[in-house]
């Protein structure tokens, strides 16, 4: 998926605000730079004037972001560096780890949106990409896990 519609799904999930996008990615990362101006163009459509790219560093600390802001930071554990590629697997993982979500919620999360998952192929998609048993998440697995996170957000089941 484009990092920009991730964005938008995500802050659509969770209402956020432009300035709240600033402040997750400002959590993750306090020096790096991103203004409210450069959200809202992110935000746009590609057609649109103004339109800007999410680029990989801005998704990599929103996402971050979002996992410190709902689970806290844990100082015994050394800050681990921004992702240097995000993958569709990646922006699972992420979140999963954000809403603290077990396999049966996940399971839960995929069926309500007409999409079930096996336990295999749900623990395929959060294995490292040389394991014999990966599977690179499509972005249309994304995109329902996406719905139906918002709809358990934002209490439609």
């Amino acid at each position: 998926m484009l990092h920009n519609d991730i964005l938008r799904a995500i802050r659509y999930m969770l209402d956020l605000s432009d300035g709240k996008v600033v402040e997750l990615v400002k959590l993750a990362d306090p020096a790096y730079l991103l203004e409210k101006e450069d959200v809202q163009a992110m935000l746009l459509r590609e057609d649109e004037p103004g339109y800007q790219t999410c680029s990989t560093p801005v998704l990599a600390r929103f996402l971050d972001g979002l996992v410190l802001y709902r689970r806290g930071r844990d100082d015994s554990q050394p800050a681990r560096p921004p992702e240097k590629r995000i993958t569709n697997n990646v922006v699972l993982k992420k979140l999963r780890v954000a809403f603290e979500l077990k396999d049966v919620d996940m399971h839960a999360i995929f069926e309500s949106v007409g999409l079930p998952v096996s336990k295999p192929e749900l623990s395929a998609l959060f294995r490292q990409p040389e394991h014999k048993n990966f599977r690179a998440c499509g972005d249309q697995m994304l995109r329902n896990f996406m719905k139906g996170l918002t709809l358990r957000l934002r209490g439609g089941f």
